[in-house]
């Protein structure tokens, strides 16, 4: 990743086609030691193509990766059921925890004021 953000870099300062040197001083800049063969590989791949054009083409594959976990779970439960789930869900929840946090305080065995 970090070859691949000293190529943008040098691309967005103006740089069209950044070449090792020019990435390697970037990096060095904040004391990363550049491997060359993995900067011959970002070079190589890059070389003269749009990096505006590269972003754009990453953002639509970004696009398609599921992300989230159990949130993207509930909500497409959510929406098959009509969304009557999800709040039924949500407030077994909140009941839990409002039972979880009294009891805490009973194990204690005094009272904030006592």
């Amino acid at each position: 990743m970090r070859y691949v953000a000293a190529y943008l870099l040098a691309a967005l300062g103006g740089n069209e086609n950044p070449d090792a040197k020019d990435i390697k001083k970037i990096l060095d800049s904040v004391g990363i030691e550049a491997d060359n063969t993995r900067l011959d590989k970002v070079i190589s791949e890059l070389k003269g193509k749009n990096v505006d054009e590269v972003i754009a083409t990453g953002y639509s594959k970004l696009a398609s990766v599921p992300a989230g976990g159990a949130v993207a779970v509930a909500s497409s439960a959510a929406a098959a059921s009509g969304g009557a789930a999800a709040p039924a869900a949500a407030e077994e929840k909140k009941e839990e925890k409002k039972e979880e946090s009294e009891e805490s305080d009973d194990d204690m065995g005094f009272g904030l004021f006592d």
